[in-house]
């Protein structure tokens, strides 16, 4: 079986990613390979493998260990990194064991990060934290040229941005990066709509728990890089253990064949209940890329392929009538996390982005009336039934409490 090349569809490539070798064993249906230790029955070869793996190479024999290098593993790295047009994919137990592994490989380089806001949360508080000995410069998309030092070892951004969907110019970042490596999260976007590196990215991170998954049910992270930045993200992986589980990678890539499949008609629904939101007497705002006037950088088409299927909304009545539309929805999930085939509604002040300082959380837009929505593959019309009850169960309990 040839290998999807850059010409072929994504829907075959998102197929046939990482499979090649399946046809030469005979077989059609991935194995998974569990195995904690692999025999060693030369030890010369067996230790000139594991020094290669222990400094970020591939095994030369033996994998020795399912620390240093798992097969099952490196089919799901292969598609993945076939699909965001890289050289290779390092993947990790968690998306942030993936975003503190590019971290620790960049302190390598420099003790300073320019990162934009906002971000998933779990990454803001790794950065304000200091926990890795890194300083950090918050900056606005239109000045990390300015926030770059000699010692800027990484720039850091996401887009769209989690939880606003705020959207950033990449090719305008790289630019203003320079030499200066750039990572961009593009979990919300994945490979379907997004490809950091066709602009410029030098890493691409993504939480392979939300839509590489897609069902809720599995934990991995992924980088998307060049070879020089997979040799030094697998050292990391190897001395810190943050390793991806077999079975985990399975999982993944067996939901790749559905990825692209998923993302488009999870969109197509996203569009409806955004649409039907920003007219809802009970919303003050809506924030999703594919309404009318949210894409003033022309970044659609150009950047992004659709505008996905994450949406930020205000409610009206703060705080307490976000709780009770949380409290209401029957048939949306009330959970963090997105990009499951169900949909999710979270409220990020209260959740994903509480360990962020409060006042850089309002800087950014995440105030307590916003609510995030990951609309799944549930029909729009029930879901849009959903949300309208519990949006009026909201202004009625905002009404009672209004005139006591």
């Amino acid at each position: 079986m040839s290998k999807p090349t850059a010409s072929t569809s994504l829907e075959t490539q998102a197929v046939h990613a990482g499979r090649e070798v399946l046809h030469e064993q005979g077989i059609h249906a991935m194995p998974i390979d569990l195995s904690s230790t692999y025999p060693v029955q030369n030890l010369d070869e067996g230790g000139r493998s594991l020094e290669a793996m222990a400094m970020g190479g591939l095994p030369i024999g033996s994998p020795v260990y399912s620390r240093l290098y798992n097969p099952t593993v490196a089919r799901y790295e292969q598609g993945l990194a076939q699909l965001e047009g890289a050289a290779e994919c390092v993947a990790f137990g968690s998306g942030m064991a993936a975003v503190t592994a590019c971290l620790m490989a960049a302190k390598q380089r420099g003790g300073h990060i320019v990162a934009v806001r906002p971000l998933y949360g779990g990454t803001d508080h790794l950065l304000a934290s200091g926990m890795l000995g890194l300083e950090v410069s918050w900056a606005e998309a239109d000045g990390i040229a300015a926030a770059i030092r000699p010692d800027t070892a990484m720039v850091i951004v996401e887009t769209p941005a989690n939880p606003t969907l705020a959207m950033v110019d990449l090719e305008d970042v790289v630019r203003q990066a320079g030499k200066v490596p750039v990572l961009v999260d593009n979990t919300f976007a994945t490979p379907i709509l997004q490809n950091p590196i066709k602009h410029g990215a030098t890493l691409v991170l993504h939480s392979a728990t939300k839509f590489l998954g897609g069902h809720g049910d599995v934990l991995a992270g992924l980088v998307a890089t060049n070879n020089d930045w997979a040799t030094e993200l697998r050292k990391v992986r190897v001395i810190t253990g943050n390793v991806l589980h077999p079975l985990a990678a399975y999982l993944l890539h067996r939901s790749l064949p559905t990825l692209p499949l998923r993302v488009r008609a999870q969109q197509d629904g996203a569009k409806i209940i955004a649409e039907r939101l920003a007219k809802h007497p009970a919303v003050s705002a809506v924030h999703f890329p594919g309404l009318q006037g949210q894409d003033p950088k022309g970044l659609l088409g150009r950047q992004m392929k659709g505008p996905g299927s994450l949406m930020a909304f205000e409610v009206k009545g703060g705080f307490e009538a976000a709780a009770i539309v949380m409290a209401e929805v029957k048939l949306m999930t009330p959970a963090v996390s997105l990009g499951s085939v169900d949909t999710l509604i979270q409220h990020p002040a209260a959740l994903t982005h509480r360990v962020v300082d409060a006042e850089a959380r309002e800087h950014s837009g995440v105030s307590q009336s916003l609510m995030r929505l990951s609309v799944g593959l549930e029909g729009p019309e029930d879901l849009w039934a959903d949300l309208e009850q519990a949006l009026a169960k909201a202004m009625a309990g905002m009404a009672v409490g209004t005139s006591r």
